[in-house]
């Protein structure tokens, strides 16, 4: 991995193999090229390695029967686990990649353990977006309607020993990894452009701390530079649905590789796409009524919470609110709750519509007819579990939501928050694809700067699944 410097031009490094970003994805495709014989030299932008991938909760959706799902006696098919992503991350969700995705879920699994990953056989068995402990899987409302009819339920969420935010245990383990298997990492290194050279390309010219530098890669370039949420005259473009709303990125997710491509005549895909999260308590949603500003529930409350947060934000008339009874409150394991109270208190459903600034007459009858087929232990509207129905009763209360209630509440960020799914178009080999269809020579992808398995859908553990899967194809 030479560096050559003249006293007129930038410093030039070659390797075999370029990787422009060390997330979950580049660090993949490091550690295969690595494995396979060639010199990497891997870029960052950051001080460090990780990217948002270090921040994130840490799952990875593997299934199709992984060696963690069979230590605890978790049955699962490759076909099940297609049939629910395909439900799940629709409509509009890439088939091809999904398809392949599950096929090789069990071996990426073992290939994930074997570079330092580690899942506990320990489940965490109740609705969450991260576990509070060291569980190694976890459910991702696999078990709910109108999933649990399309694909037989299984645990699929594999985790890294460590509560709440685990995404950095999982990069600290792959990052050691490629440093062991030879990566060499260029921190500091903001990639500025694609180097091309008779309709291939051969490498990137970029800046650190102001010095230019030029890296040449013989074998191919690699983006794995992440998404655009943090770029709002993309966002302003291709995603404006997102303007506003809090970034789910470690800062640096600027588009830059997405750009770099364009530059080289790549094709881009699903740009409009995101991911939608509000702090908003999956144990608590699970046994309440999620209401529009209507007064009508619009989903079961047992799927992913991702799945009812992109429906309340983008497609339900704003406030959405969490109505639930004093019971459904202490059901909740106090370290679930986060410390959070109610916003709204009321003897009936009347006064809590009120005070709710919705319609009373609608949000009684919807009561009536949840509390109705609850006293069969049935939800006839959308087929939530019997385990988590029952009639609600006075005293009511109220939670908001990041759809259409204040930014703040108890002293926590309440508004909508999210990150860009949609990036260049890439084959099943992750090549990136000219506007014309054809691969572009010399130039690969991975992770977020790439469109993968999404559609209008996201489940936890998609994103670090496509990003580490399809990086090591690149």
């Amino acid at each position: 991995m030479a560096d050559t410097t003249s006293d007129t031009g930038p410093s030039v490094f070659t390797a075999d193999v370029l990787v422009v970003g060390m997330g979950i994805a580049g660090a993949c495709a490091s550690i295969e090229a690595a494995e396979a014989g060639a010199t990497v030299i891997a870029l960052e932008g950051a001080s460090g390695p990780g990217g948002s991938s270090a921040q994130s909760g840490g799952e990875v959706y593997l299934g199709g029967g992984t060696a963690t799902q069979r230590a605890l006696g978790i049955s699962d098919t490759v076909e099940d686990m297609r049939a629910f992503l395909t439900a799940a991350l629709g409509p509009n969700a890439d088939q091809a990649k999904i398809d392949e995705y599950c096929a090789g879920a069990v071996e990426h699994h073992d290939w994930l353990v074997d570079h330092g990953a580690v899942f506990n056989h320990k489940l965490w068995d109740t609705p969450t977006w991260m576990p509070g402990d060291d569980s190694g899987l976890m459910w991702m409302g696999e078990r709910a309607e109108p999933y649990a009819s399309l694909a037989t339920p299984a645990a699929r969420g594999h985790r890294p020993p460590a509560p709440n935010f685990a995404g950095n245990v999982l990069m600290d383990a792959l990052v050691a990894t490629a440093e062991k298997a030879g990566v060499d990492l260029h921190c500091d290194v903001k990639a500025r452009s694609l180097i091309v050279e008779d309709g291939r390309v051969v490498g990137v010219r970029a800046t650190q701390f102001g010095e230019e530098r030029e890296y040449r890669a013989t074998g191919g370039v690699v983006l794995a530079t992440g998404g655009f949420v943090d770029n709002d005259r993309m966002l302003e473009q291709w995603a404006p649905q997102q303007l506003g709303k809090d970034k789910v990125s470690d800062g640096r997710d600027d588009g830059s590789g997405i750009e770099m491509g364009m530059e080289a005549g790549a094709a881009v895909r699903r740009m409009h796409q995101t991911e939608t999260a509000m702090l908003i308590i999956p144990r608590l949603v699970v046994g309440s009524m999620l209401v529009d500003g209507d007064g009508h529930r619009f989903i079961n409350e047992e799927v992913y919470p991702g799945l009812y947060c992109h429906a309340a934000v983008h497609h339900r008339r704003p406030p959405v609110w969490v109505i639930i009874d004093e019971k459904g409150i202490e059901d909740v394991p106090e370290n679930e709750l986060w410390g959070m109270q109610p916003m709204h208190a009321a003897e009936t459903i009347e006064e809590l519509a009120a005070d709710c600034g919705l319609p009373a007459d609608a949000l009684a009858d919807q009561l009536r007819r949840y509390n109705e087929g609850a006293a069969r232990g049935e939800d006839p509207q959308f087929g939530k579990s019997a385990q988590w129905v029952r009639p609600l009763e006075p005293p009511f209360g109220a939670y908001p939501t990041g759809a259409g209630g204040p930014d703040t509440f108890n002293g926590l960020p309440l508004k909508a928050q999210g990150f860009t799914l949609g990036g260049l178009h890439t084959d099943l080999d992750s090549r990136v694809l000219s506007r014309a269809g054809e691969p572009i020579p010399g130039l690969f992808a991975a992770g977020r700067c790439t469109h993968g398995l999404h559609g209008d859908g996201y489940i936890s553990g998609t994103s670090l699944g496509d990003g580490s899967f399809f990086g090591r194809r690149a």
